[in-house]
């Protein structure tokens, strides 16, 4: 078992920028940490996305701290994009990756001094701190309404989506308030699917223009839950949806405007709140994801309700010192997740000299 002083869980965005400043602290990549990445190569939750989401259509992609993201072609689909330069970034500063290397449990060290993190795999490493950047996407959230199981058609979710072709000719329900729901009926319609949207509330359209003070202001209403131990809301949930002019357009077609509320599906379609019966060949559940954190269940950070209480720098969990949270809440979209990369990576070397120091001392007063 390996004994280190950092270990990184996940090489997406806030996970590339921990390692970056960890590396800027003075921690020598392999023999002081390492960073786990659960893919088979690089791109973090990017090397999943569906095809058709091109670098002009991904919303605020940025770069990571010491290597400018060059505008590509934007028609070029984003996974793409940030495979290839998430790769070239870990090349460039020979950040120390493993992959695959899916990580089943953080706990505590039987002596309580370290944190042991255990791979899917067997493998474990022993590390005096643990910044955890698992993100969302491995926990896509499924609603419960009535009938969901007895839909005999096609249900799949954000997480699942390849290409609008698939359902060229077919009825689609799509179910979500958020952007990635925007563009799957835009991508459908242009398909030739025949599509209603469903949405809780009134889509929330907001012209406030997406610069530093929005996105600041973004991070603090999201924060708010964090620091009181509440489960965050999504970020999207914060932003509302950027009214740009193909938005528009999808709103005077008729192909963005929401039916309202959904209240059940039924064998062969779904019932709205209104009343209005549908006949559908699918669902496609745009209803966003949950925190990804079961990896953390043995060290019981949860509060009762459900979230974990994050100090006042947004990245200590104050049930655990030497756990740090990125892409954790404010921090779970590309607005925060590299500020929040870089303040994990200080914290956690703040901690480490620290330790040390006392260390010193005691052996000084022996």
């Amino acid at each position: 078992m390996e004994g280190l002083a950092a270990v990184v869980i996940g090489a997406g965005q806030a996970g590339l920028s921990a390692a970056h400043w960890l590396q800027r602290r003075g921690l020598a990549p392999w023999e002081d940490y390492v960073v786990l990445d659960a893919n088979e190569g690089p791109g973090g939750a990017w090397r999943h996305r569906w095809d058709s989401l091109t670098f002009d259509a991904a919303h605020h992609l940025h770069s990571l701290p010491g290597l400018t993201l060059e505008a590509p072609d934007p028609h070029e689909p984003a996974s793409a994009v940030v495979r290839r330069y998430y790769g070239g970034y870990e090349r460039a500063f020979g950040l120390p990756v493993l992959r695959p290397a899916r990580v089943a449990a953080v706990e505590h060290a039987d002596d309580g001094a370290a944190l042991l993190v255990r791979a899917a795999d067997g493998r474990a490493w022993r590390a005096e701190t643990v910044i955890s950047a698992t993100g969302t996407w491995d926990q896509p959230y499924w609603p419960h309404y009535p009938g969901r199981e007895q839909f005999r058609g096609r249900q799949l979710h954000t997480h699942d989506f390849v290409s609008a072709e698939e359902f060229a000719g077919q009825r689609v329900l799509v179910v979500g308030a958020g952007t990635s729901a925007l563009q799957f009926l835009l991508q459908l319609d242009a398909a030739g699917a025949r599509t209603v949207w469903s949405t809780r509330r009134p889509p929330q359209w907001t012209h406030a223009p997406f610069d530093a003070e929005w996105g600041a202001d973004v991070e603090r209403r999201v924060s708010e839950r964090t620091r009181a131990g509440l489960p965050p809301l999504s970020v999207s949930a914060a932003t509302g949806l950027p009214l740009t002019e193909q938005y528009r357009e999808g709103i005077r077609s008729g192909v963005l405007v929401s039916r309202g509320p959904l209240a059940r599906l039924t064998p062969a379609g779904a019932v709205l709140a209104d009343g209005t019966a549908l006949e559908l060949d699918a669902v496609l559940w745009a209803t966003g994801f949950r925190a990804s954190l079961g990896h953390l269940a043995p060290l019981r950070v949860r509060e009762p309700g459900g979230g974990v209480l994050m100090g006042p720098d947004g990245v200590s969990v104050v049930r655990e010192p030497r756990l740090f949270l990125v892409g954790y809440g404010a921090s779970a979209s590309t607005i925060g997740a590299t500020r929040a990369g870089r303040a994990a990576a200080l914290a956690a070397t703040r901690l480490l000299r620290q330790a040390s120091e006392r260390a010193e001392a005691g052996a000084v007063v022996r």
